[in-house]
């Protein structure tokens, strides 16, 4: 069992079960991860937890509304910083694979909630992601095309599916290598090759 300070207030306290879920699903099928398993990590007890979460479920979403707002704050920082609509989409890019590596348990979290058959509130809130993430990514491939820097005849929707997909496809790689740090090693190149297919050839 690990030690944590017990004097954490309810709002550091539900950051850290957020944290102790996170961390576990870098470790283990999130599917499995139980409530008993959260509390062990954090030094409490169930009871404690349940003070915080009503439910497990409750704690599952806290988790995907922390991945979602830490995700887009990360990448609209990135693109704010880049010079031009094609430098802010890698900038985007290799930031969402930055997020990745430090949080291994994520795309497994987010693999593990698009899977399960039903609707719950936690696979919508993925899905809302992805939603926001695309627009994001539409309104920069537009600008692209309007100074001339994207090909003219790009499909923005196209595109867009493309670029999460080729994350997506990485981050299962590593997965399946066992080896995080892949992603970072094989993301630049991969990524040349994306901007390539996207870039006026004016």
């Amino acid at each position: 069992m690990s030690q944590r300070p017990q004097y954490l207030s309810a709002e550091d306290r539900r950051a850290a079960t957020v944290q102790a879920v996170v961390d576990l699903a870098a470790e283990q099928n999130p599917a499995e991860i139980t409530t008993t398993a959260i509390a062990d990590r954090m030094g409490l007890t169930q009871g404690a937890l349940f003070r915080h979460f009503p439910t497990k479920e409750a704690i599952v979403e806290a988790t995907m509304s922390w991945v979602g707002e830490r995700l887009l704050v990360s990448v609209d920082k990135a693109a704010e910083g880049a010079a031009s609509p094609a430098a802010a989409l890698e900038a985007m890019f290799i930031t969402h694979i930055d997020f990745v590596s430090k949080h291994p348990g994520v795309p497994r979290m987010l693999f593990g909630e698009l899977q399960r058959s039903g609707e719950t509130l936690a696979k919508r809130m993925v899905q809302t992601l992805i939603r926001q993430y695309e627009q994001r990514l539409r309104r920069l491939m537009e600008a692209g095309k309007a100074q001339g820097e994207l090909s003219a005849e790009l499909d923005v929707d196209a595109a867009a599916v493309l670029f999460i997909g080729t994350i997506q496809g990485l981050v299962m790689q590593s997965l399946l290598a066992g080896k995080v740090s892949r992603i970072r090693r094989d993301a630049p190149a991969v990524f040349a090759i994306y901007r390539r297919g996207i870039e006026s050839g004016t």
